[in-house]
This record gives structure tokens, C-alpha cells and sequence, in this order.
């Protein structure tokens, strides 16, 4: 049977139990043929899907204690089918009426042929959305997680913490929400807010959230799911992806459906303040089966626990966050939509929260009041089609993310002084592409994108009433590119993928805040250049067992130049690369299944390496430090123990050094460290200071975490989940250079949550950093020489409690 023509999803036991017998339901939210699988297992029933619409149609969370009809029942209701008897102990379901506008038709994969007794976990093949063609993850030659929105929620909306607990690879540093940096296998730079583009692009389905601004922090409330994909991913996505990518894929507007669901929550902090949230989502039907409105609000306040002795407050670093996202979904005809998407989010932190590392715990003896402030905003329309087989999306969107950072400047026994820097970026965006699905032989990607992104950072130092302004810069680029990719199935089982990528940026940007003589002096280094790119990119991936493949991938990625500060003037730093050879291995299915396992271990050389460090006034910089080289690998697994009990884990290895350093750093280097008769080559460097000068920066050498999931039935319709964690990460060093040399990391973090109740209303108890650990998850609060040495801590031990409710 041809691809995308059907699906069919069969699940069934031996020893079926009777047709009105009980038993306890759990099936997810998400996709109609995902839940069928899961209820048919739980059920020892077979459900049989015929039409790939209803089989994608979105469905909400079935919990409770059901016979098996009334479980397919509620399946069939809410995909919008009928439940038709096929058999002593099974169902299809059928269309219950004829349907005016279905969702556009996405890349199906290959059905597997119905069988009598499948094994049990047998599931559909997943399919990895960021590979922006309907790669099947058999066929994916990458390493790839994926977190199910409904696991992202439990316990209380979050941000990117939500992702770091889960996802070993992913490491962030700690300034605050909305100021952070985040790292993907390794490919880390620095630790500051500078002109630089980040080395992870995020991405809100096709388009990216920011350009060279940090981590927005976004609330991670009703989404499908999220993907991280480990890079470089070059050829798909461009600029800013060398580590990689994370994709948040928000859950699709329902034709014809309204409901919605609610949670609240109350939590206190151990030697802190308390807080709160609440988080609201919304799906209504605006014109019958043609349009649609799915919207979420979330509002968070998170108590304070670091105190100022020398300003007489305690608890000053209350962060508050409020967010929403909304988005509307048009069907034009039954191939053809259009969906209008906004998303808004503002953060308050009233002042930092980092501590000393000598001073009393959770204290620091700051004398000015210091804090961020950020907000961020993106609008989206998306047009998706199909024509014929191939199929059509086009994506626009326009961006502003407004940074205002404050960090305390007060040299030892000083006045008070106060540096204010801030980040002001605005981005339009667009990326076009048609694609077809692989099929049974080949598939094929082309797409253009243009990106234009203008960033300003300005800055003022002096005393908190009494500040002046400081040398600031512009970068604004205009990036043009062209893409494409292709998959060849040579035999069955094995698929060759080749790619490759054009890009063509044209660089400009103007120095803030300097005078007139100076700006004219530094035109030449101002004035606008072109820079273009190639990255190709190939890979070979081979079904060598059941549910078992091993791959093979080169990849390239890049991120452009740009102007940087450096005392009262405006200096340019080059573009950097990165190539990545990767070899990999999974078996089984992620979340599902007896057993699932996912290795990789990869070499990447990065050409130019952009980095922060501190410059002659004491002023955090950018410039090109030299060229290195990462060694990274990683593995992930997860283990059905029992049918209630799930455990997975995963452990990372990142091994980076900066092997040849530029001029550049080795003049910052050696009148700090006073090294007489230095040469200036870095094999005559003392072997106690390499590592200082050479590590790369931000990624601890080991992590990892493990965690589980439980579910049994109580009672008669209830259920009760538990999920828990504990992730350790290993040392690393702040940055680059002896300035930034302190070391962090070495820390265990951990949480537990519990949940009673049933799919339309819960309770939950959650706890983090159960042990109270006071660790130091980032070595800085501020770049100045203040006479404290810095440790940023965990948040101390946290209760939470919450109801959430469905409807």
C-alpha cells in the first residue's frame, strides 16, 4: 500500500479481557492514531484506523478506569469518528459524517501491514517535524529528543528549565529568565549578552525567535511537543545552529471543537519567598469546520531568595513573567490553510540572582539595586498547502526583543557605580519551501529564506542617579538564502541524504554613543561587506534489525561577523565555522516499547571561534580566539520496568579545546598572567595554565540524569502519576582567559512530582532540589572586578502544589 494513501494502527492481545471489564485508561493528548495504540494495549483490544484524517486528528488526554467500549467510545467522539464493531474484541473507526474541511494532509509513514497478534508495543513511526519534510525518525540520521507537551505541563508550566531537566546535551547559563545563552553538544562560546549569535537556534514552528538575542525564555504551555535536534544543522536552518536547534511545535487550532483547560498553583521556597502561577488554554471554533482560535495565558511570579545585607532586603530577586500565544487557523479549502500566530511574553526581575562565593549563603554585598527587564514579541502568518504530491509552506514573521541588564560596578571600597546595558533587536523573517515526502524511493527539499535583523546595544556606566554613556554598537544584516536536500532509498533499509546551503549576508552597523571625530575615524571599519557561504551537507543511515539503524552524517554550519566594542572603540570580528562528523545507533521506540536505546559520538573543528572576554577597561568584548576542536558523544535510554513504571536516562561526554589561539588571545593572556619570556606559541605556555586558556567555556565535561514515570489506577476513575528526575552537571569554566577562569558546575539537581486525580481535574505536589543543594550552576553576576568572587546558586528547596481542571 502506497505511502500517505492510509494508516492503519492495530494493537491486540492473546488473552483479551471482557468486552464490559474495567481497567485503567491512560492515553495521552495528541494524535487520534497514537491514542488508539495506547488504548488498544491497555484494553487488549484491536483498533483499526483506516483514513489518515481521522488517524491525525488531535485528541485530548483519556484517563480513567473504562470498559473497552466506553474507552473507544470516547476515542471515537473526540476524533470526531464512529466506532464501528470489527470482530469478537475490536473497532474501526469510520468518519461520522462527512467532514467540510479536514487538516492539510502531513507526510504519513509507511503503514505496517495488519496483523492478528502484533506485539504489543508496536507504534507508529514517529515523525521528526524539524527535519521540515516528514522524516520519518527511522530515517533520520541525527540525534534527535522529543518531549510531549503534556509532560512540559505537569506539575506547572515552565520555561527552558523544563527542557534542560530533561534533555542532557542542553546546557544554559544562569542569568536570569530572558538573559540566557543556551549549548548544544559542546558548541558553547561565552557567557555575556554581546553581538555574537547564539550557538543554538530556536525556532517557533518554522521560524526562528530571535537572531542574535538570548533565550527568550517563552512559556512552555500547550504545545505538541518540543524537538532538540544536536547540530550543526547547517543546511536546514542556517546561521546560529552549530550546536543545534530546539523547536517548540505548538498543538493546532480543532475545527469544531471548543473546550479548554486551567491549572493554578502555590509554591514556597526554603529560606525565600512564596509564589505562584496560573496558566489557561482555550480552543474555539470561530466559523464551523472552516476556522478555528486556540489561545494560552500564563502568569507567574517566582519569590526571591538571595538577600542584600548592605541595602538591608532580603528575597530581592522576585522574577514576574507573563506570557500568552495565540493563534488562528483559516481552512481555504480542504488542502489549504492559513494560520495567523502571535506570542508575547514580559519578564521582571527585580534584581539578580547571584550570590558571593565567600559571603554568608544566599547573600551578596552589593550597594545598588540590580536586575533585567525583557520583552519579547513575534508575529506569524503561515500559509501550508499542497499541490499534487508535493507539498507548499511559507512562513513570515516579524520579531522585537527589547534587553535592559544592570550589574553592579562598584569597585572595592568604591562608590557605588551602576553599568546598564541594553539589547533593543527588531527581525523580519520569511523562509519558502516545497518539499515530498521520501516515499518508497525518493524525497526532495527546496526552499529560499531572507532574514533582516537590526540590533542595538548601548550602554551607560556611573553612579546609579548620575550615569553616562559608553560606547555602544549596531550590527544589521540582510541574509539571503537558498537550500535543498534530498533522500535517495538505495535498497530497503538504506537511505543516502545529500544537502547543501548558499547563503549570501550583507554586514553593516555604526558605533552608539561616540564622538564624531572617532566615527569617522572607524568608517572603514563600519562600513557595509557581503560575506557568502556554502555548507553542504550528506549522510547514510541503515536499518540493520528491527526497529534498529545505525547513521552516518556530515555537517557544516556557520554564524556571520559583525562589530563589536572594545574600549571607546568599534572593532569587527569574523565569521566562525564548524564541521561535525557523526556516527550514531538507536533501537526501539523513544517513550513506548520494552527497550529504547540512542548512542552517538562526534568530531567537530570550529574555524574563528567567536567568544566574550574582558577587554582593557574592564568591559566584556567579542573577537575571533582561534580555532578548535570537540569531541562530544552521547547516550540516551529508556526501559519499560513494569506496564506502571517507565525509567529513562541519559549521559553526555564533551571534550573541547581550543588548540590553536589566536594572536589576540594569547596578547590578552600573557600580561595578565606576567609570564616572563613568554614566545607567544602556546606549546610554551606552563601546563597549569592551559587549561585555563584553552577549555571551551560553558559545557561541563560529564552530565547526565535519570528519571522516571509511574501510573496506576486508584479507586474506581482515579489515577495517580509520579514523575521524577536527577541530573548531575560536571565542572566547566566560566570563560575564556584568566579574568574568567572561576570554575562551576559539579552539582546535583532534582525533583519529584505527583499527580491524583482524572483527565478533567488533578492535584499535584511537586518538590525541587530535594536535597537543598546550594551548588553554583554559573560563576557570574557581573563582569566587574567588584573584590567577590561569584556563585550563581539553585533555587533552594521548593513545594509546589496545584490544581489543573479540563473542559
Amino acid at each position: 500500500m502506497r505511502l500517505g494513501r492510509w494508516i492503519c494502527f492495530a494493537a491486540c492481545v492473546a488473552s483479551a479481557p471482557a468486552y464490559a471489564e474495567e481497567v485503567a485508561v491512560s492515553a495521552p493528548a495528541g494524535q487520534a492514531g497514537q491514542a488508539a495504540i495506547v488504548i488498544a494495549r491497555q484494553t487488549g483490544t484491536s483498533i483499526i484506523i483506516t483514513d489518515s484524517v481521522i488517524a491525525k486528528r488531535s485528541v485530548t488526554a483519556i484517563r480513567g478506569r473504562f470498559s473497552a467500549q466506553e474507552a473507544v467510545a470516547r476515542l471515537a467522539r473526540a476524533a470526531g469518528a464512529r466506532a464501528v464493531p470489527a470482530g469478537p474484541s475490536g473497532w474501526r473507526l469510520v468518519a461520522a459524517q462527512p467532514v467540510a474541511a479536514r487538516p492539510v494532509p502531513t507526510p504519513a509513514p509507511r503503514p505496517a501491514p495488519v496483523a492478528s497478534a502484533p506485539p504489543a508495543e508496536e507504534a507508529s513511526e514517529i515523525v521528526v517535524i524539524a527535519s521540515k519534510r516528514g522524516v520519518t525518525l527511522s530515517d533520520y540520521p541525527g540525534q534527535v529528543e522529543m518531549i510531549d507537551g503534556e509532560d512540559l505541563e505537569f506539575g506547572g508550566v515552565g520555561g527552558t528549565e523544563k527542557i534542560t531537566q530533561r534533555v542532557p546535551t542542553v546546557a544554559s547559563t544562569y542569568l536570569g529568565s530572558g538573559r540566557n545563552k543556551l549549548f548544544v553538544r559542546g558548541i558553547a562560546d561565552s557567557s555575556f549578552t554581546g553581538p555574537t549569535q547564539s550557538t543554538v537556534g530556536q525556532y517557533l514552528g518554522d521560524l526562528r525567535l530571535s537572531y542574535n538575542a538570548p533565550d527568550p525564555d517563552l512559556r512552555l504551555s500547550d504545545l505538541k511537543r518540543v524537538e532538540v535536534l544536536e547540530g550543526p544543522q547547517g543546511t536546514l536552518y542556517g546561521a546560529g545552529s552549530l550546536g543545534g536547534i530546539i523547536r517548540l511545535v505548538p498543538n493546532d487550532p480543532e475545527m469544531g471543537v471548543a473546550g479548554g483547560s486551567a491549572m493554578v498553583g502555590g509554591s514556597a521556597t526554603q529560606h525565600g519567598a512564596l509564589g505562584a502561577d496560573a496558566s489557561a488554554t482555550a480552543n474555539l471554533p470561530l466559523v464551523g469546520d472552516r476556522a478555528a482560535l486556540r489561545f494560552t495565558v500564563n502568569l507567574e511570579t517566582q519569590g526571591g531568595y538571595i538577600d542584600k545585607p548592605l541595602l538591608g532586603e532580603e528575597n530581592v530577586n522576585r522574577t514576574q513573567i507573563y506570557s500568552g500565544r495565540a493563534m488562528a487557523r483559516v481552512a481555504l479549502s480542504d488542502d489549504w490553510t492559513v494560520d495567523l500566530i502571535g506570542v508575547a511574553q514580559q519578564t521582571d526581575g527585580r534584581d539578580s540572582q547571584y550570590a558571593d562565593r565567600d559571603g554568608p549563603p544566599l547573600s551578596r554585598a552589593a550597594s545598588v539595586t540590580e536586575g533585567f527587564d525583557t520583552d519579547f514579541a513575534q508575529g506569524q502568518v503561515v500559509l501550508t498547502g499542497q499541490l499534487g504530491d508535493v507539498q507548499f509552506k511559507t512562513s513570515t514573521g516579524v520579531t522585537g526583543q527589547d534587553l535592559e541588564e544592570r550589574y553592579d560596578a562598584t569597585p572595592p571600597d568604591g562608590s557605588p557605580r551602576l553599568f546598564v546595558q541594553r539589547n533593543d533587536t527588531a527581525m523580519i523573517a520569511n523562509e519558502t519551501r516545497l518539499w515530498q515526502p521520501i516515499g518508497d524511493r525518493f524525497g526532495w527539499l527546496a526552499g529560499v529564506s531572507y532574514t533582516h535583523n537590526r540590533t542595538s546595544l548601548t550602554r551607560t556606566l556611573g553612579e546609579p542617579n548620575t550615569p553616562g554613556a559608553v560606547t555602544g554598537v549596531t550590527n544589521i544584516i540582510d541574509e539571503f538564502t537558498g537550500y535543498g536536500e534530498g533522500s535517495l532509498r538505495l535498497l530497503d533499509g538504506l537511505v543516502a541524504t545529500a544537502g547543501a546551503r548558499y547563503t549570501s549576508s550583507r554586514l553593516s552597523g555604526e558605533g552608539e554613543d561616540v564622538a564624531a571625530a572617532l566615527a569617522a575615524s572607524m568608517a572603514a571599519v563600519t562600513t557595509s561587506r557581503t560575506e557568502d557561504v556554502f555548507l553542504p551537507s550528506a549522510s547514510l543511515v541503515a536499518t540493520v534489525l528491527p526497529d534498529t539503524a545505525l547513521y552516518l552524517r556530515y555537517q557544516e554550519g556557520f554564524r556571520p561577523g559583525g562589530l563589536a566594542i572594545a574600549g571607546d572603540f568599534v572593532t569587527r570580528f569574523r565569521n566562525d565555522r564548524i564541521a561535525t562528523f557523526e556516527l550514531g545507533a538507536r533501537h526501539g521506540h523513544p517513550g513506548s516499547g520494552p527497550f529504547d536505546i540512542a548512542a552517538n559520538v562526534a568530531y567537530t573543528r570550529w574555524k574563528d571561534i567567536q567568544a566574550d572576554f574582558i577587554d582593557s577597561a574592564g568591559l566584556p568584548s567579542t573577537a575571533n580566539i582561534g580555532d578548535g576542536r570537540i569531541w562530544s558523544a552521547t547516550i540516551i535510554a529508556g526501559v519499560a520496568v513494569t506496564p506502571a513504571l517507565r525509567i529513562d536516562a541519559g549521559f553526555t561526554y564533551n571534550d573541547g579545546k581550543i588548540d590553536e589561539p589566536s594572536a589576540l588571545l594569547l596578547a590578552r593572556v600573557t600580561p595578565v598572567l606576567d609570564i616572563p619570556n613568554f614566545s607567544g606559541r602556546i606549546e610554551d605556555l606552563p601546563a597549569s595554565l592551559l587549561e585555563n586558556i584553552t577549555e571551551i567555556p560553558n559545557v561541563a565535561r560529564f552530565s547526565g540524569r535519570i528519571g522516571f514515570d509511574y501510573r496506576r489506577p486508584v479507586g474506581t476513575d482515579l489515577e495517580l502519576t509520579a514523575q521524577g528526575w536527577a541530573n548531575y552537571v560536571g565542572r566547566s569554566r566560566l570563560g575564556v582567559g584568566p579574568e574568567l577562569g572561576e570554575t562551576q558546575g559539579d552539582y546535583l539537581d532534582t525533583g519529584l512530582t505527583v499527580r491524583l486525580g482524572r483527565s478533567d481535574l488533578g492535584v499535584t505536589l511537586g518538590l525541587t532540589n530535594l536535597t537543598d543543594e546550594v551548588g553554583n550552576r554559573f560563576a557570574l553576576g557581573t563582569p566587574f572586578a567588584v573584590g567577590r568572587d561569584q556563585i550563581t546558586p539553585l533555587r533552594p528547596r521548593t513545594i509546589r502544589i496545584g490544581v489543573d481542571a479540563a473542559f
